[in-house]
């Protein structure tokens, strides 16, 4: 019984991956009703909002090809997913921030997953940039996974396995 509770409390934290998708396919639906392909609009020195569609993955790799990494890319999500929910499930781990990094990555993978199996490409729009260096342009998702490895990192840092 405590340890059907024990992890019924691990899957608690898909909350968290239940806002970060919402917050991402609300900003997509949001730029797509509001900006024109490649509009850039200005929000601070540093940010524009640039409507971007990335046929492939991180940095826009594999974006040339005939649609097939649309698939390929869906299923490693896909898996990924599972596996990053079956680990969560299972994690012996009580740390709550292993349960916040889980959901950060399952949230920003599931709303990337939707944008290419819904769209056949994922809506990029956060353009960070110095001057006229720019980074890449990227969406909620991006960042969640981003703040969720940068967490695997840091937890790392402080508390290394022995």
């Amino acid at each position: 019984m405590i340890y059907k509770k024990l992890k019924s409390y691990r899957l608690r934290w898909l909350w968290l991956s239940f806002v970060v998708m919402s917050l991402d396919l609300l900003s997509k639906e949001w730029v797509i009703s509001n900006l024109f392909l490649h509009q850039s609009v200005s929000v601070m020195p540093f940010l524009n909002f640039y409507y971007t569609r990335n046929f492939g993955m991180a940095f826009s790799l594999f974006s040339d090809q005939n649609n097939w990494q649309r698939w390929l890319l869906s299923g490693v999500s896909s898996i990924v997913i599972i596996i990053l929910f079956i680990t969560m499930y299972y994690n012996p781990n009580k740390k709550t921030i292993n349960y916040i990094i889980y959901a950060l990555l399952i949230g920003g993978a599931l709303g990337n997953l939707y944008d290419r199996i819904y769209r056949g490409f994922v809506i990029d729009f956060i353009d960070l940039h110095i001057d006229c260096s720019h980074f890449a342009t990227f969406n909620i998702s991006d960042s969640a996974i981003c703040l969720g490895t940068v967490l695997i990192f840091i937890q790392e840092i402080i508390n290394p396995k022995k």
